[in-house]
């Protein structure tokens, strides 16, 4: 679960976010409870520099690449000319240089293109993020780097403000929990909510936000 400020007294800031969130989703008629914590604000909030953030996605732009099936001799080459090498976390490392990964695995990596329609958000490249109904813009994914180096893929980035991804990071905690709720429940997910949409934009913005400072592998998605 995030943060739930047991040791002071909620922000102003943390306060008019979480009802800016409610008043969202229920417009859009998705349910909601009022007690759900609020999350961190942008005095707590460790919210990753530009360079970290380009290097990981490029990482996981890599991964999901090869979750669709890429052969290894390409793979290997985007890696040498990405120079991305040291960008990959242990359990992406093991996968990128996996000849024969499993089909799970390639399944699992390749939902990670909704993570990295996020960090190109984050990073200036998406202008918007879109309601979490649908699967994101995967050729238009794969374009935002195939005619960049990393470092021109660094030099064209332009970094959001800190309260525009708390924002995003609020909301889509709020949408997992409805997601959540109607799993448990055996309900449909409510209002045209994707729950692999959601639950993959939430495990980035956690990152994003340094939530409980955990490395990428080890990101949590409490509801």
């Amino acid at each position: 679960m995030i943060d739930q400020h047991d040791a002071k007294e909620p922000s102003k800031e943390s306060s008019d976010r979480k009802q800016s969130s409610l008043a969202i989703i229920k417009a859009e008629g998705v349910p909601s409870i009022t007690h759900l914590p609020m999350i961190y604000d942008s005095t707590e909030a460790k919210i990753r520099g530009k360079d970290e953030i380009a290097h990981r996605a490029i990482a996981v732009a890599l991964t999901a690449v090869k979750g669709e099936g890429i052969d290894q001799e390409t793979i290997d080459s985007l890696v040498t000319r990405f120079g991305a090498e040291k960008f990959f976390s242990p359990v992406e490392a093991a996968f990128i240089k996996d000849p024969e990964p499993s089909q799970h695995d390639k399944i699992q990596f390749s939902w990670r293109y909704e993570c990295l329609w996020v960090l190109f958000w984050s990073l200036g490249y998406i202008g918007e993020l879109d309601r979490p109904e649908k699967h994101c813009d995967v050729a238009r994914a794969v374009t935002i780097l195939r005619d960049r180096s990393t470092e021109e893929f660094i030099r064209d980035a332009k970094l959001r403000p800190i309260g525009e991804i708390l924002d995003q990071a609020d909301l889509i905690y709020r949408y997992h929990w409805a997601v959540t709720d109607a799993r448990i429940k055996n309900l449909s997910t409510p209002a045209g909510l994707d729950g692999g949409v959601v639950m993959e934009r939430h495990y980035v913005l956690n990152w994003l936000t340094g939530y409980m400072d955990q490395d990428w592998d080890e990101v949590s998605t409490d509801t």
